[in-house]
C-alpha cells in the first residue's frame, strides 16, 4: 500500500517575539495583545515559499537517491510566480531528473493535504513513485492586524511511494466549500479575513466535524483509535472545544507550534505532521485535518520502517537551532512594508536574461560543476578543461553536485557599501571538501561569527528581486553549519 516514506521539515533561523511586535504597535489595536503570547518564525530577507520548500525538501531526501524520484508537487498560497512553474524551481534546486512530473497547487490552505492526496493516489495506481510533496507559507498579515502575530513561516516535504512506507495511507476524506474567511485577490499584499466568531461558529466548528465524522463512518473507526490528531486552529478555545465534541484525549492532541511557529498557512497541518512522526511508533494511527475552503482528513497507520529514518530530520532539529530577531522594523523593510534607502548601489536595475538563465540552470538552481573522469577533480563553474594542473584533460567533465557537498570558509569579508537588507553583505570564498572553491554570500549569520576554516552548508535563497518586472532570482548561499544542542 502506498505511503509516507520519508519526511523533512524547515523552520526559519530567525523568531519573533509577539510582544516586540506589540510593543511597537499596539497602540493601533490595544486588543492584540491577546495575541503577543510566544514567538513567530520569520522567513529571512532572502528566502521565500520556495526556497523553504527546497529546504524541506533537502532534509526529507536525505540518504536517498534522487534520481528514483518521479514528481515533486509543491502547495503554497504565497507562491512566487503566478505564471512560471514555481515546483519546476523546486525540482531544479533539489537536484532531479528533467524528466518528472511537477505541479502547483494553490487557492485554498488545504491544498498541502489535497497535494498530498494526489500523490498518494498516484502511488497507489501505480502510475508514480517516489512523489515529493513539499508546502510553504510565508504570508503576510497587516501591520497592527491580528494576523500579523499569528502567522508564522514554515515549511514541510514528504515523500510518497510504496517501497519504505513508514505510514501507510489507509483512507480519506474531503469537503470543500467556498467559506470566505481568509481571502486575497490577485493584487493584494496582505492576508484579509471576516468576523472570528462567523469563522469559529460556521466555519471550524462545522467542517472540521464534517470531515472527521465523516471518515469514521467511512472507516468504522472511533476519534479514540487514533494515537494522534492533527488539526490547524490557532484559537485556543476553539481547540479546546473540538476535542471535546470530537472526543480528542489530550495525550493524542498534536501541538500546534503556535507558540514557537505560528500559524504556517498550507503548509501547517504537513508542518504539524512531520513533527508528530519524529515521536511515532510503530502501530500508531494518526488523523491527519487539513482547514481551508473545507477541510481532508486522512488516515495513516506507522509501521516498523520508521525507525530507520530516525536520523534528526524533521521539525524539531529546525525549531532548535534559532535566533532572536529583535527589531520590528526590520521585518518591515525586509517585507518591503516599510521603504528603506540602501544607497545607489541599490539602484543597479536586475534585468534577468531567462535565455542566459537556461544555459547555466543545472549551477544556479542544482549547484552543479562538473568533476574529470581522468583525474576525479570537481571544479565549480564546470569548463572543458580540468583546473587540475597535473591533468589539464579536455572534455571530460561529468555533473558534479555542490550543494549537498559540506564547505569550509577560505575567506569572508563584511561589506558596509553594498546594498543589502541586512548589512553589512557578508560574501567569501568556500572550499568544499573532496575539491572545488567558488565565491558565495554568506547568510543566517553575522559577521562575528565567522571565521576562516569555518564548516559551512549551502542553502537554496533568493538572490536577488527586481521590484520593476516582478521577478524572484535565486543562487544558493553559504550558512555556518552549527551544532544544534
Amino acid at each position: 500500500m502506498a505511503g509516507i516514506c520519508s519526511y523533512g521539515g524547515y523552520v526559519p533561523r530567525y523568531r519573533l517575539n509577539r510582544g516586540v511586535i506589540f510593543g511597537a504597535i499596539g497602540w493601533v489595536n490595544a486588543a492584540n495583545i491577546a495575541n503577543a503570547r510566544g514567538e513567530k518564525a520569520v522567513a529571512n530577507f532572502d528566502e521565500d515559499s520556495i526556497t523553504m520548500a527546497v529546504a524541506a525538501g533537502i532534509d526529507a531526501l536525505g540518504g536517498i537517491d534522487r534520481s528514483k524520484v518521479d514528481g515533486v508537487y509543491f502547495a503554497s498560497s504565497t507562491l512566487p510566480y503566478k505564471e512560471r512553474l514555481n515546483a519546476g524551481i523546486v525540482t531544479g534546486a533539489l537536484g532531479l531528473e528533467d524528466q518528472v512530473r511537477a505541479a502547483d497547487f494553490t487557492g485554498g490552505l488545504k491544498a498541502g493535504t489535497t497535494a498530498l492526496l494526489a500523490a498518494l493516489e498516484g502511488a497507489e495506481s501505480g502510475r508514480a513513485n517516489n512523489l515529493l510533496v513539499t508546502a510553504a507559507d510565508s504570508r503576510l498579515g497587516k501591520p497592527a492586524s491580528p494576523q500579523e502575530m499569528i502567522f508564522g513561516d514554515a515549511a514541510a516535504a514528504l515523500l510518497v511511494g510504496k517501497e519504505g512506507v513508514i505510514a501507510e495511507f489507509k483512507d480519506s476524506y474531503s469537503v470543500t466549500y467556498d467559506f470566505g474567511d481568509h481571502y486575497r485577490g490577485a493584487h493584494t499584499k496582505f492576508d484579509a479575513q471576516w468576523e472570528d466568531r462567523w469563522i469559529r461558529d460556521l466555519g471550524i466548528d462545522q467542517f472540521i466535524p464534517e470531515a472527521v465524522n465523516g471518515l469514521l463512518r467511512k472507516t468504522g473507526l472511533q476519534v479514540g483509535d487514533f494515537a494522534k490528531v492533527i488539526y490547524p486552529v490557532h484559537y485556543p478555545a476553539a481547540r479546546k472545544k473540538l476535542a471535546k465534541v470530537l472526543g480528542i484525549a489530550p495525550e493524542a492532541e498534536q501541538t500546534n507550534l503556535q507558540m514557537e511557529v505560528g500559524e504556517s498557512g498550507v503548509a501547517h497541518s504537513l508542518v504539524m505532521f512531520v513533527h508528530a512522526l519524529e515521536e511515532a511508533k510503530p502501530g500508531d494511527k494518526i488523523l491527519v485535518v487539513s482547514y481551508g475552503s473545507g477541510c481532508d482528513a486522512l488516515y495513516f497507520e506507522v509501521t516498523e520502517e520508521i525507525e530507520k529514518v530516525r536520523d534528526g530530520r524533521g521539525i524539531s532539529a529546525a525549531l532548535a537551532n534559532k535566533a532572536e530577531l529583535d527589531s520590528y522594523t526590520k521585518l518591515l523593510v525586509w517585507r518591503n512594508i516599510l521603504p528603506a534607502d540602501f544607497g545607489k548601489r541599490s539602484e543597479e536595475d536586475h534585468w534577468t536574461r531567462f535565455s542566459a538563465v537556461w544555459r547555466i540552470r543545472k549551477m544556479l538552481l542544482g549547484l552543479y560543476g562538473g568533476k574529470c573522469t581522468e583525474c576525479g577533480t570537481p571544479q565549480i563553474p564546470a569548463q572543458d578543461i580540468c583546473v587540475n594542473p597535473e591533468c589539464g584533460a579536455v572534455g571530460t567533465q561529468e555533473p558534479y553536485r555542490f550543494s549537498d557537498k559540506l564547505g569550509h570558509i577560505a575567506s569572508f569579508t563584511g561589506d558596509n557599501l553594498a546594498a543589502s537588507p541586512d548589512p553589512p553583505a557578508i560574501y567569501g570564498q568556500v572550499e568544499f571538501e573532496g575539491g572545488g572553491k567558488f565565491m558565495f554570500d554568506f547568510t543566517d549569520c553575522v559577521l562575528d561569527e565567522l571565521s576562516p576554516g569555518m564548516p559551512v552548508t549551502m542553502s537554496f535563497r533568493r538572490k536577488y528581486y527586481d521590484e520593476a518586472r516582478d521577478i524572484s532570482g535565486y543562487f544558493w548561499k553559504a550558512v555556518p553549519a552549527k551544532e544544534v544542542k
